[in-house]
Order: C-alpha cells, then sequence, then structure tokens
C-alpha cells in the first residue's frame, strides 16, 4: 500500500506539490491523472526516491522514501517515461542484469523473464539490441525489466506511451493481472481514456495539488458531467477558478 501524506515540493518559484494526500491500495489500480505540469511526474520521482520532498511523508508498504529509500526500492517495480534501457545490451540482458540487481538466482530470472515476454508478445525481440528499439519496443522491455523482482508495488508512468492498439490492449490486461494479483498498482496518466479504462480511483492532479479524488462516479456526480473526459475538463476548470 502506498499512503502520501502532505506531500509538498517546491523547485525555485515553482509549487510542483502542495500538501498532496491519498491512499493506494493493494489489489487497486490507482490512476495519477492530470495535465502537463500537474506535478505526476515529481510525485513519482519522490514515490521512487529520486526526490525528497520539503514536507510530507510518503509510505510504502508502512516504509518511509526518506528514511528507508534502499527497502522501498526493492518493494517497487518502476516504469518511468524515460525507459532507460541500455541501447548496447538484447533485451534478455536488460531484464536479466536487472534480475541480478535485486539479487535473483538466475534460474528464477531466466523463468520470469520467459514468462513477461510471452505475455508482452517479445519473442521476436528477445536477442535484438535497444539501439534501434521503437518506442513501443523499448515500453515492452522496460516493463518487464520492472515487473522481474515480482514487486509489490508498481509505478506506472505512460505505460502504453508507443504502443499500438494490439499492444495497449496486452498492456491493458497485464495490468489488470497485477491488480488480481492483490498487487498495488499506482498509473500516471495525462490521457483520460486510460485512466477510465483501466483504474479503480483517480486521484486528479492540477497545478500541483488534488483536485478531485474518486471512482468514475464519484467524479461524475462532483462535476454533474455525463462523460469522464467533460468530468476531468470541467474538475480542471473549478480548479483554475480557485487558483486565480
Amino acid at each position: 500500500m502506498i499512503a502520501v501524506e502532505a506531500l509538498s515540493k517546491r523547485f525555485g518559484a515553482v509549487q510542483a506539490l502542495d500538501t498532496v494526500s491519498f491512499t493506494a491500495p493493494d489489489g487497486t489500480i490507482t490512476g495519477i491523472l492530470g495535465p502537463n505540469g500537474a506535478g505526476k511526474t515529481t510525485l513519482m520521482r519522490i514515490l521512487a526516491t529520486l526526490l525528497v520532498p520539503d514536507a510530507g511523508t510518503a509510505l510504502v508498504d508502512g516504509h518511509d522514501g526518506t528514511l528507508e529509500p534502499i527497502v522501498v526500492r526493492q518493494r517497487f517495480g518502476i516504469l518511468s517515461d524515460a525507459k532507460g534501457l541500455y541501447p548496447r545490451l538484447t533485451a534478455r540482458e536488460n531484464v536479466d542484469y536487472f534480475g541480478a540487481l535485486y539479487g535473483l538466482p538466475k534460474e528464477q530470472v531466466s523463468a520470469r523473464r520467459d514468462a513477461l515476454f510471452a505475455q508482452l508478445g517479445m519473442g521476436a525481440l528477445t536477442d535484438r539490441r535497444a539501439d534501434g528499439f521503437s518506442q513501443g519496443e523499448k515500453m515492452k522491455t522496460a516493463i518487464a525489466r520492472a515487473l522481474i523482482h515480482d514487486p509489490q508495488n508498481v509505478l506506472l508512468d505512460e505505460p502504453t506511451n508507443g504502443l499500438d492498439v494490439i499492444a495497449t490492449r496486452a498492456m491493458r490486461e497485464l495490468i489488470r493481472e497485477l491488480k488480481n494479483a492483490g498487487k498495488c498498482v499506482l498509473f500516471s496518466s495525462h490521457i483520460m481514456q486510460e485512466v477510465s479504462a483501466v483504474c479503480d480511483p483517480i486521484v486528479v492532479l492540477n497545478h500541483g495539488r488534488v483536485v478531485a479524488a474518486g471512482t468514475p462516479a464519484d467524479l461524475l456526480r462532483a462535476s454533474g458531467c455525463a462523460t469522464l473526459e467533460d468530468a476531468f475538463v470541467s474538475l480542471l476548470g473549478s480548479a483554475e477558478g480557485l487558483v486565480a
């Protein structure tokens, strides 16, 4: 479970996060939705222990990332927007390397990797170098690498970016399987359709603040709109008025 309480972060004159609070339970896909510049990436980097908050706490399975960064990293599988693949390594080598970093036995890494590659339709990529991969091929390799150690908590930043329709459907199915396995999944996006397709509770950020939170039905009631896309636009507009 991820529990965020009054999390704040400033970069110079920019207040990237302003007392953000929410809970992401196990067995749930929690959506983090917001326009570009809303604070989603800053939030993800703090959860991943890459940034230290100015105030507030972020607990992962009860562990504070500021005080216990190594423990938190071990409990996370992280897919960032940067991907970060080693271009001279093959897909297999990229994933196996991270399995070794987590201290997993070679047999366990091999079995886990083969299962993930089959699930993501990566057979043709196995022994190709990452240099020259398409965006979708990079994404598949990065998600396999993030899940190689079977983490309890999974942080996904724009996981369907660059994927075609078939690969997007496979990714959504994989995310739902993580939920069914009792994992805590945090799904960040600025695309309403992607969030509404897989997420249970949704946390809407704008200008570093939580402007709305709840199930899709909750957001529709709060906005008085008939569609989630209209609700999203309405809630952001209301928040802009409050900020102004």
